[in-house]
């Protein structure tokens, strides 16, 4: 029998979506699309991708580190990354840009930065194109991800452009699952259910 190890060697999912399954059943992941930005025989960290804070905005943030934002900038929604270091910032975005200071380079397109720079940026429109604000993040141990996965508290799936940044937060979910041929309602515990 293979250890977690040499699995996790095999298998890379670095730049892959996780879609929760239904049965999940910590509160912090019910329905979450989460992006991992690092994934390896030590463990795995990601940011969910569609839980937007309703109580702290892009301007809250910045407010606090005495940062001048445009209107734009300022507008821009703050999600729960996940419930590790919840006060601790971090950007996913679009590999058009990279930090001078630390830009961690993820599959498929994306870069994660956590550092102040990319808010003084984005704070004057000149940041990256394509951009998610999160406080906190997702983090497995070894082995953790995987009994999650092989228990069926997840599925993964492609991330693409449309579904990370081009998609609602409250649809992100579901059209991730649709972009597996998959019904939601079929794997909702509550199906048929009126």
């Amino acid at each position: 029998m293979a250890s977690a190890v040499s699995q996790s060697e095999k298998l890379d999912l670095t730049g892959s979506l996780l879609v929760a399954m239904p049965s999940m059943g910590d509160i912090h992941f019910e329905r979450a699309v989460i992006l991992l930005c690092a994934y390896s025989d030590k463990g795995a960290m990601g940011l969910i991708l569609n839980k937007q804070s309703a109580d702290v905005r892009m301007s809250d943030v910045l407010d606090q580190l005495e940062i001048q934002p445009t209107q734009k900038a300022a507008a821009m929604p703050v999600h729960f990354g996940g419930p590790v270091e919840t006060g601790r910032g971090f950007v996913l975005h679009s590999d058009d840009y990279e930090s001078s200071l630390h830009t961690l380079s993820v599959p498929g397109g994306y870069g994660m930065t956590a550092t102040l720079d990319i808010l003084e940026e984005i704070a004057r429109d000149s940041g990256p194109e394509r951009a998610l604000m999160m406080l906190g993040y997702a983090g497995w141990g070894p082995g953790q991800l995987e009994n999650e996965i092989a228990r069926n508290g997840w599925l993964t799936a492609d991330a693409t452009k449309k579904l990370v940044f081009g998609t609602p937060a409250d649809r992100k979910w579901s059209d991730t699952i649709k972009s597996l041929g998959i019904d939601p309602l079929g794997l909702s515990a509550t199906a048929g259910h009126a």
